[in-house]
């Protein structure tokens, strides 16, 4: 029996444009791929490891031309809307009060700034959830083993008795061989308040 659902929030809640955010990185950074440093520098900010001061200031000194405004600029490209059809959905959920409900997402300090923001329901989404994880808080990160052994620990849940929903095909693995439920969701073609439809014979 199911007794916790676990929530990714880009793509699950808010939109985001992963290609889009990559072509625009490109295109101003003036090149065809991320640097390994890049994406180490990207991943400890995620990871809260470094401060947003100490993330800009990598991208200053690799891309002088560029300020930091613009910097955090092409940093938020990813982020789009958050169609509150899926908030309406959550607070039903909160609601019924059949679930604990777990949100656990790989954000950083700049991206959590712009939502709070832009979203205006934003403290209204957050407080739908027993338990609100964001990477750079609780430096971790998925798709690493150890965040979803934090996660199962911290709320004293069996992992067959949770359900994980995540765009991120990598992170649904790591999901799987702890054997927690899972939802691999397509954001193009599939939606989170489909939940219980697609996924009805687990509920």
């Amino acid at each position: 029996m199911i007794k916790a659902i676990i929530f990714d929030f880009g793509n699950v809640f808010i939109n985001l444009d992963i290609d889009g955010f990559t072509q625009n990185a490109f295109k101003h950074f003036k090149i065809d791929d991320f640097s390994e440093e890049m994406i180490a520098f990207n991943s400890f900010y995620e990871q809260g490891l470094i401060s947003t001061e100490e993330f800009l200031e990598f991208y200053v000194e690799n891309f002088p031309n560029l300020s930091e405004e613009e910097l955090i600029d092409i940093w938020n490209f990813i982020l789009k809307d958050f169609p509150e059809h899926r908030l309406s959905f959550l607070k039903e959920l909160q609601k019924s009060a059949k679930y604990k409900l777990i949100l656990l997402s790989n954000t950083n300090e700049l991206h959590i700034d712009w939502i709070k923001k832009n979203i205006s329901f934003y403290e209204e989404f957050k407080n739908c959830f027993d338990a609100f994880y964001l990477s750079h808080d609780i430096h971790l990160r998925k798709p690493n083993r150890d965040i979803f052994e934090y996660v199962l620990s911290e709320n004293n849940v069996n992992a067959k008795e949770c359900f994980f929903v995540d765009d991120n095909n990598d992170n649904i693995k790591t999901a799987n061989s702890l054997g927690i439920n899972t939802w691999y969701i397509n954001p193009k073609t599939e939606d989170i308040t489909s939940l219980f439809k697609v996924n009805g014979h687990l509920f």
